[in-house]
């Protein structure tokens, strides 16, 4: 059984504590993949002094030499790409089909970074005084403390890492318990391609006890975090009150709107993708489906023979359609939101319970679900379930469909199935989402975009393509004045 360490200042380091977790397969539960350090806030101080003494070195390499590291970065992760796809399929339970997306998520977020190095863009802008320049530029941050989910074990963690060391921080990087051999692999792959001692730091454990001590750490200057409001609210109010700067990822109740006019195989694709993709257990998962009220039964039906012939198993069989979810507490939480809807008067018409059978008992494989008759207002209509669980909701008209898609405290990811201009554009104007898609499911974001959402899904901040970098980088004003005399903004008068 392999036994892994922590990685800090250079090095693979046990932990202090000598206590272990086990990472084992969803898919399997016998089968451990490796035991890994359950370290303790020594080991966080001891990556933060690391990562702080590195700082002042590595923010002085030019970007494009940074990025020129990211770029060999990507290079080893495309060599790597079917191993890694397969360490995360065995420890996070998603299909391969979605394991090898994931890890090239990772390898495109690498070479956009490298890109990124040679832009970094800021602005110049014209004085009001004569013989005065103004112009901007960014400068780092300092060093930041990454705490990513078991979702996308890859992707979550290049988002953020990639673009936090391009921009010249340093990082001390939590990964989740659930998936740390990716993060592992992931920290081995960026020492291999250059970065320096001190730039990357990896802490494997728990996060009541190294993710707290990364937030209440005094020289960590900034957090980036995936993962629940629940947990983001906690992040927000122990790092405020140090000042940190805080990027917040958070949940979502995302719908898809199919109205009457809608190519509804494609829909029907969209949706079925959308819902029980990675087992329904990610923030942009379909968990709602929004359909007129002409075609509401024909879709119902066409939904649920689709979903009833899913076939479930381990993601490491090619013909296997959807995976486990993560873990037996995971698979609880998912069974108490079925009854819960069974309680509050929705009908359900498929699954609700767990996968029995030789080839499922050692592993948490859950049915995909359907409820009708969901009231808007409802716990399973409110509430992030994180599974392969879907409402349904007939309505009248586009109106009525945007006002149940916007009646959550959520709003990440959305999408609308039309043919007709006028509702497409309504759509995009009213849904209250960081993201909408146009007849195209609710999953499915390019890492060159911007990502994020508005409401509880975080604090506004957008990670993805060139936004991203106002996470990890301030804005340095400066002002040239070469006219010889003191001039006074704001006082002084243009005159000719």
């Amino acid at each position: 059984m392999m036994e892994y360490k922590n990685y800090i200042n250079g090095k693979w380091v046990s932990s202090k504590s000598g206590k272990y977790f086990e990472n084992r397969n969803p898919a399997n539960w016998d089968e451990i993949i490796g035991i890994f350090p359950l370290s303790t806030s020594d080991e966080v101080d001891e990556a933060v002094k690391a990562a702080k003494k590195a700082f002042k070195y590595w923010a002085s390499i030019p970007a494009p030499k940074r990025g020129e590291i990211l770029r060999k970065a990507a290079e080893i992760l495309m060599k790597r790409k079917e191993e890694i796809s397969r360490i995360l399929t065995r420890e996070n339970g998603k299909i391969l089909k979605e394991a090898r997306g994931d890890t090239q998520e990772g390898i495109d977020t690498a070479f956009y970074a490298f890109g990124e190095g040679r832009r970094l863009f800021s602005y110049t802008t014209p004085s009001e005084l004569p013989n005065k320049f103004c112009l901007t530029f960014r400068r780092p941050v300092g060093v930041f403390g990454i705490i990513t989910p078991w979702n996308f074990p890859i992707a979550l963690p290049s988002w953020k890492i990639f673009p936090a060391l391009l921009a010249g921080n340093t990082v001390v990087f939590k990964p989740p318990v659930d998936a740390p051999l990716c993060a592992y692999e992931l920290v081995k792959i960026l020492e291999e391609a250059g970065v320096p001692e001190g730039v990357i730091n990896l802490v494997f454990g728990s996060g009541s006890v190294v993710g707290e001590a990364i937030l209440a750490h005094p020289d960590i200057d900034g957090i980036a975090f995936t993962g629940s409001s629940e947990v983001g609210a906690r992040i927000a109010e122990v790092a405020g009150k140090t000042l940190k700067k805080i990027s917040l990822e958070l949940g979502g109740k995302n719908a898809q709107i199919v109205m009457d006019d809608a190519n509804l195989e494609l829909a029907l694709e969209g949706a079925i993708w959308g819902a029980y993709a990675t087992a329904g257990q990610r923030c942009t998962a379909t968990s709602r489906i929004i359909v007129h009220e002409k075609v509401y039964d024909e879709f119902l039906e066409m939904f649920y023979e689709r979903a009833k012939n899913l076939k479930v198993g381990n993601g490491l069989d090619e013909s296997v359609e959807m995976g486990p979810v993560i873990n037996e507490s995971q698979l609880k939480k998912i069974h108490e939101y079925v009854e819960i809807g069974k309680k509050e008067g929705a009908k359900l018409i498929l699954g609700g319970e767990r996968l029995k059978g030789e080839e499922y008992d050692k592993g948490f494989f859950y049915k995909p679900t359907i409820f009708t008759d969901v009231s808007p207002n409802s716990r399973i209509a409110q509430e992030e379930i994180f599974g392969p669980v879907v409402c349904f909701f007939k309505v009248k008209d586009i109106d009525e469909a945007i006002e149940v898609l916007n009646n959550t405290k959520y709003g990440l990811s959305s999408s609308i199935y039309t043919q007709d201009i006028n509702k497409a554009m309504k759509a995009i104007e009213k849904i209250e989402a960081g993201i909408t898609y146009i007849n195209g499911p609710t999953i499915g974001a390019e890492c060159h975009l911007p990502f994020g959402g508005v409401k509880n899904t975080g604090n506004g901040h957008r990670e993805g393509g060139w936004t991203v970098y106002d996470i990890f980088t301030e804005i340095k004003t400066v002002y040239i004045d070469y006219s010889g005399k003191l001039q006074k903004a704001q006082i002084d008068t243009w005159e000719s």
